[in-house]
């Protein structure tokens, strides 16, 4: 090549997954390849069909490489698919037509735009008459209100309106204006004739000679008269309306025709309509792919990313192109671009990806918490919502909701109801009956009664859902700590509150309180809390200039003493408070268990009262009120644990979604 590669390193050869391959495999993330495709510009539109047809390219603007672009520039052509495709597209909205998949047409592009002329004239031949026929039925449907008011006037119209010295003046009167017509009985031209009545208002005319029209015009406006322009027609009102009624039925089927017409030529044609525009859409799409590309004088570069399990089958796509090169490299070999993101969780964990993505994408190279997620929410909904009956239907109800609305909380609440119906048998509830399952627990396990006892083991449940807590807390600091020795990002690893420092300091601190309090072991000696406690805390004091010189950084010392110590006390005492607050946020999971057996306690106190119809009708309406509302309380207070006291600890979240090309997907 004349000129060099948009980066240093270039691998022009695959032998296969790499290490880095492999850890993408384990984290759920799948490895992506930097790949670079160079050629002639005559070629440009073969690279990017394949490109777009492939579903495995995801593009780069390809001049974003370049740190000089001098010698570059962007190909920015006019696409000659937009105009026909827009005429076309036009046509088939006029024409009443759906757009809708179809194979495409295998004629020639001429023969395209011969085909899109000739149905855009039927269409709008046919839409123009339709429109036509829509106007004159409007018209017809104002003259005949018009007339109907005036169906009292027993005259010939034309009569009247070919007077040459008299004017005359139809319209409507208001019912106390007309009352005061009396005075001005001293002007004899002022005459108001009614025709009939409504509401307020009264239809007729008034007559006035030329000569003093002006005034009778000037002192009906007084009045508030509200002149109508009739259309000059012959014969009485009555005649009149008997043919404007027969004109409004033939209008009408007409406009049946019309619409008829209009209906089989879009059935006629449809079929190559929809295949014209299947395959232009296609051209429009695969040329408008161009921007992405670079040119250099009579080269081209298209820059992008490729995932590296699909990397040998988008080589062997590109390879019939002639005059073509293709170089991959590894992601990490350009640091100014951030590789996509294309989740592969394994099939149980798949339907959490929703919840994951309403956080944010995860950062290439950073653990997807999908795993996590799933395992953890479905745990913890289970434990706050623990009822046989209850849980098994929020699990038929997520599944209707999935089957037929393919609403992506559906698939969540699956396996979510089934965790409630495990825990409702911990709990020996069902439809918040607490004795239903006593001869199950005697007969599988020999047991009396139900293992857990809710309402008389209150304290137990809130400590232990603390404890959960406590180690859910351990296991995000944990995966903190490898995720950002993956990213080597070293101050957050060892030096943060959710790294290397604050684990010892958080675990340090459980560690030798439990010992102290429940175990009766002494282990809160001055050695232990100078190392344990104290020595770490201070380590997250100094987390910045610590991870300056860790990177190797020169300007590691803090600018002002005053200023980094006053800025860092309060921060570490914010970080304190974190660990306390974010610790006694599980409470909530054993104060939603409690919660539950109450509501449920006062279901079955309101059904006590009434016989056994109105029992039965209480204890239906109750517990679909408690599932509607307990359920969707439930699900976002999990939610809120997940977002808030684990992601927050791990969880950066600003990555970009794997998007590939592809001329079957709206961009």
């Amino acid at each position: 090549m004349a000129w060099p590669p948009p980066t240093s390193k270039r691998c022009w050869s695959w032998a296969g997954i790499d290490d880095t391959e492999r850890e993408g495999f384990k984290l759920a993330i799948t490895t992506m390849k930097l790949v670079s495709i160079v050629g002639l510009m005559p070629y440009l539109d073969d690279v990017m069909q394949v490109c777009g047809e492939s579903g495995l390219f995801h593009p780069e603007d390809a001049l974003t490489f370049f740190s000089d672009t001098r010698d570059f520039s962007a190909v920015r052509e006019e696409n000659p698919y937009t105009e026909p495709i827009n005429r076309l597209k036009a046509a088939i909205a006029r024409i009443g037509g759906q757009i809708e998949e179809a194979p495409p047409s295998t004629k020639a592009p001429q023969d395209w735009l011969t085909y899109i002329q000739s149905f855009s004239d039927q269409a709008t031949a046919a839409a123009d008459r339709v429109t036509e026929l829509t106007g004159r039925q409007e018209a017809l449907v104002r003259d005949i209100g018009q007339f109907e008011h005036l169906k009292g006037l027993n005259v010939e119209l034309s009569s009247i309106l070919s007077c040459k010295n008299i004017k005359v003046r139809f319209g409507r009167l208001p019912a106390e204006s007309y009352d005061k017509l009396d005075l001005y009985g001293d002007n004899p031209y002022v005459l108001f004739f009614p025709a009939g009545r409504e509401k307020n208002y009264y239809w007729g005319m008034y007559f006035a000679p030329l000569e003093f029209a002006g005034d009778v015009d000037h002192i009906f406006s007084g009045l508030y008269f509200e002149r109508v322009h009739i259309p000059p027609m012959t014969g009485t009102v009555e005649e009149i309306l008997q043919r404007l009624h027969q004109e409004q039925e033939q209008a009408a089927r007409d406009m049946d025709e019309a619409r008829q017409a209009m209906a089989e030529i879009w059935e006629r044609e449809k079929a190559d309509c929809l295949a014209v525009w299947a395959a232009i859409h296609r051209k429009e799409y695969l040329f408008g792919l161009r921007r992405y590309a670079a040119r250099y004088h009579e080269e081209f570069i298209v820059t992008g990313w490729v995932p590296a399990p699909d990397q040998k089958r988008f080589e062997e796509m590109l390879a019939p192109i002639e005059s073509v090169s293709v170089t991959f490299e590894k992601a990490e070999a350009d640091t100014r671009h951030t590789p996509p993101v294309k989740l592969k969780n394994k099939a149980p964990f798949r339907p959490f990806e929703f919840l994951v993505d309403m956080y944010g994408v995860p950062r290439y190279g950073e653990v997807d918490p999908t795993g996590f997620v799933a395992v953890t929410y479905v745990l913890l909904f289970g434990i706050m919502f623990g009822d046989v009956g209850q849980g098994l239907l929020v699990s038929i109800v997520g599944w209707l909701m999935w089957k037929f609305k393919k609403m992506a909380i559906g698939r969540i609440l699956v396996p979510c109801g089934i965790s409630s119906a495990f825990f409702g048998v911990v709990y020996g509830s069902v439809f918040g009956f607490e004795n239903l399952l006593d001869p199950f627990y005697k007969a599988v396990f020999g047991l009396d009664e139900k293992p857990i006892d809710v309402m008389s083991s209150a304290t137990s449940i809130l400590l232990l859902s603390v404890a959960a807590g406590l180690v859910l807390i351990v296991i995000s600091m944990g995966i903190n700590i490898y995720s950002s020795l993956r990213r080597r990002d070293w101050e957050n690893a060892f030096f943060s509150a959710n790294g290397l420092a604050g684990f010892v300091f958080y675990v340090g601190l459980i560690a030798g309180c439990a010992c102290q309090l429940l175990l009766d072991i002494p282990l809160m000696t001055p050695v232990y809390i100078i190392l344990v406690l104290v020595l770490p805390l201070l380590v997250i004091f100094c987390k910045e200039p610590l991870g300056k010189l860790v990177a190797h950084d020169p300007d590691w010392k803090p600018q002002g003493i005053g200023e980094f110590i006053v800025q860092n006390f309060f921060e570490l005492f914010e970080t304190l408070l974190t660990y306390l607050s974010n610790t006694m946020s599980f409470l909530r999971v054993g104060a939603f268990v409690l919660v539950h057996a109450g509501m449920m306690l006062a279901v079955f106190a309101l059904a006590e009262p009434f016989g056994l119809m109105g029992h039965i009708v209480t204890m239906v309406l109750g517990n679909g009120i408690v599932i509607a509302m307990e359920a969707t309380l439930v699900a976002i207070q999990v939610m809120r644990l997940e977002f808030y006291e684990m992601f927050s600890r791990y969880y950066i979240g600003d990555g970009q979604t794997f998007r590939p090309l592809s001329v079957n997907a709206e961009e």
